[in-house]
């Protein structure tokens, strides 16, 4: 039986070859394990980043929660400011009086349809006796619609005279005074001084005197004590 002898050559050919076989396939392993490895680093990178969208999410919705909960809070208290004011306003309207006396202290002289020399006809008002200088007072919020001397219009007998017109439509008169401090036109609260006391025009002393009237005008009078009494006045 011969033996087979292997070129040299080829021999070391054979050899290279394997090596390199072997060097491929360590490398393919070696590539193999590094992508394992790329790969195991990878995920938890995603999930850090996953979680990190999810954590400033959670922050954004809790600072929008807090921003709406302000806002709903701002908008509460300033309700319940608008409320308080309108009852405040509501308190003060029904506290503040509808008619008051034309003056605060005083006594009581000539009254309503009382007859005597002093008048051509029977007394058409009421008459308070006050100092010089009083304070008169509006009796009912309206629009003054005469001012002056003259009585305003209504003659010499008045003196210094002022009319209001009442929103109810009626008119109150205020004459003999010594300073008018209104205009005609004017708007004019309950209780708001309007003149000062006096003697002009055809007085027996210092007072005031006062009249309701159905009109603007001399002659329209009422009763003023029994009205004043109707809205809650006594004088």
């Amino acid at each position: 039986m011969s033996k087979r002898v292997m070129n040299p050559a080829a021999r070391i050919t054979a050899v290279a070859l394997a090596a390199a076989g072997l060097g491929a396939t360590m490398v393919a392993g070696a590539g193999s394990a590094f992508a394992a490895e790329g790969n195991a680093v990878a995920a938890p990178v995603a999930l850090t980043a996953s979680a990190a969208v999810a954590a400033q999410a959670d922050t954004q919705a809790h600072v929008a929660a807090q921003v709406k909960a302000a806002a709903a809070k701002a908008s509460a208290v300033k309700q319940a400011a608008v409320v308080k004011q309108a009852a405040a306003k509501s308190v003060a309207a029904k506290k503040a009086p509808s008619w008051v006396k034309p003056v605060t202290s005083y006594t009581l002289t000539a009254s309503y349809n009382q007859g005597g020399a002093m008048w051509s006809h029977k007394h058409s008002g009421q008459d308070f006796a006050v100092p010089v200088g009083t304070p008169v007072k509006a009796a009912g919020a309206g629009t003054v619609v005469k001012a002056g001397p003259n009585g305003g219009g209504d003659g010499p007998a008045y003196g210094n005279a002022i009319v209001v017109k009442h929103t109810n439509g009626t008119y109150s008169q205020y004459a003999h005074l010594s300073k008018i401090k209104v205009h005609v036109g004017q708007k004019v609260g309950a209780g708001q001084q309007i003149a000062l006391s006096g003697n002009t025009g055809n007085s027996s002393g210092p007072h005031l005197h006062f009249e309701i009237r159905t009109t603007p005008n001399y002659g329209s009078s009422v009763n003023p004590a029994a009205f004043l009494r109707s809205h809650g006045v006594s004088i």
